[in-house]
């Protein structure tokens, strides 16, 4: 199992197939298996001549979960991925980033915009722009996650976020952890400023992200694209795949 170290932390990642490198982040209480392999994702990127570059991001997957919220402050999840590509001697690739992982990916992108050949947001919504649901709203999350009795959680959105993170394993008070973190770091506005190609894809009936129009038009010449499902099952749906094989084709093009 490859890992690499940092904070005396323990992070899993995956290196598969051959071609121009693409570094895939997965969402909240996700994997790389649960976003990525599961979904034919990976599969689809090594068949179109893509070699993928997954990582477990700490608190999740196969790499450790520290359960002090300090663990993942700041913009650590998002340099977590930097020091990756530093540590395989990636200088430049491809990124995507799915609901949480985009929100790293958009962290990158606005802080270190020349390691990236394209940027694919995914399952994120206009509150990109504006920090998210906010503390509030990640703190009825982190009490569901810490509930003693999924039952007695009533916040339908936190309860939804208890269901899907006990359905794939996680350890729920690392989830905790992350969302009482102050996480984020980064000036969203520089978003408008992009130095590559941006796509930004999300389920027609994502109603837990709500609509990323105002998102797609800030970045200038953003493709957006919209594809079958919601915020859980619009990345397993073949249109989502291929929706980025084909934005990969066109804007990262493989060199013969």
């Amino acid at each position: 199992m490859p890992t690499f170290e940092i904070d005396n932390l323990q992070l899993h990642y995956v290196v598969e197939g051959s071609g121009p490198p693409i570094v895939l982040v997965h969402g909240f209480a996700s994997s790389i298996d649960g976003n990525w392999r599961a979904t034919g994702v990976i599969d689809a990127l090594t068949a179109a001549g893509r070699q993928v570059i997954a990582i477990d991001c700490r608190g999740h997957g196969l790499s450790s979960k520290p359960h002090d919220p300090d663990a993942y402050g700041g913009t650590k999840m998002a340099d977590d991925v930097v020091e990756l590509m530093d540590y395989l001697e990636v200088a430049e690739a491809d990124l995507m980033g799915y609901s949480m992982g985009a929100g790293i990916a958009a962290s990158l992108l606005v802080r270190f915009p020349r390691r990236f050949r394209t940027v694919i947001l995914g399952g994120v919504g206009d509150g990109l722009l504006t920090g998210g649901r906010g503390p509030a709203g990640s703190e009825a999350i982190a009490r569901a996650l810490e509930a003693a009795d999924p039952k007695a959680v009533t916040d339908p959105t936190a309860r939804s976020f208890r269901t899907f993170a006990e359905r794939s394993g996680n350890d729920l008070l690392a989830l905790a952890a992350i969302q009482r973190s102050t996480r984020g770091g980064y000036d969203a506005a520089k978003l408008s400023q992009p130095v590559c190609a941006v796509m930004v894809i999300v389920g027609e009936k994502d109603t837990l992200v709500g609509s990323a129009d105002t998102l797609a038009a800030t970045i200038p010449g953003a493709r957006y694209v919209k594809v079958p499902g919601d915020h859980i099952t619009a990345f397993n749906d073949p249109a989502y795949r291929n929706a980025v094989v084909a934005f990969l084709k066109e804007a990262s093009p493989i060199k013969a």
